[in-house]
């Protein structure tokens, strides 16, 4: 399966590199380039991508607001992975409350950035575990209001456990382990998650779960 994708950054050096880089993988192809954030959305329905790498900083609109309505507009398939320059760019939380599955920094290694694409193609959220917690605390505190998000009440007890611990950034091996059973399982058990809550992905979840006080920021995994 070839993971289609395209690239929204106002520098066509960058672009450029990153075309380059992606063409050495077989299944991965560029199908579309954007140097600002309207084209970016434009291009996105266009091409219907499966996969958008987007700059935060661009003329016009920004990669915020344009991911916001590909999300929003656009096929649920498309997944947005923001590019930014530093890893934990004051504007990265809020592209993951805009929808982005998760974020690169612009000089990701790369096999790390074909390696991450593909994940995010596949519906995995684009935030390692000790990733997700510093962002998260970082940024949720001093901005989230709580609330109930709607959907909660259908969780299963099982399920409210998974998300417990899919908030505190433990992957599913982890979780797995901790609740005495396979990864397979943990896997079925995100992905109804996910179903109930309305949500996109893992990355999704883990900012709800913070925003509504299911877990705290500034708790650490013992």
């Amino acid at each position: 399966m070839t993971v289609r994708v395209l690239i929204a950054d106002d520098q066509q050096l960058v672009r450029a590199g990153f075309q380059l880089i992606l063409s050495a993988h077989d299944d991965i192809e560029v199908v579309g380039e954007a140097a600002t954030g309207l084209e970016a959305v434009e291009e996105a329905f266009a091409v219907q991508p499966d996969v958008v790498l987007m700059d935060i900083r661009m003329p016009g609109i920004d990669g915020i607001e344009a991911t916001r309505r590909i999300v929003a507009r656009g096929p649920r398939s498309i997944r947005v992975v923001i590019l930014t320059t530093y890893d934990l760019d004051e504007f990265v939380y809020d592209a993951l409350q805009a929808g982005a599955s998760g974020f690169l920094l612009k000089d990701v290694p790369p096999e790390q950035l074909a390696a991450g694409i593909r994940m995010v193609s596949t519906g995995d959220a684009l935030l390692a575990p000790s990733v997700t917690r510093r962002l998260i605390e970082q940024f949720t505190a001093p901005r989230a209001a709580p609330l109930s998000p709607p959907g909660m009440d259908r969780l299963s007890p099982r399920e409210q456990e998974v998300l417990l611990l899919l908030a505190r950034g433990w992957s599913n091996q982890e979780i797995a382990d901790q609740l005495v059973v396979g990864e397979t399982t943990v896997k079925t058990h995100v992905t109804r998650i996910l179903g109930k809550l309305g949500l996109r992905d893992r990355v999704q979840a883990v900012v709800l779960a913070y925003e509504s006080g299911i877990v705290i920021a500034g708790w650490k995994k013992p």
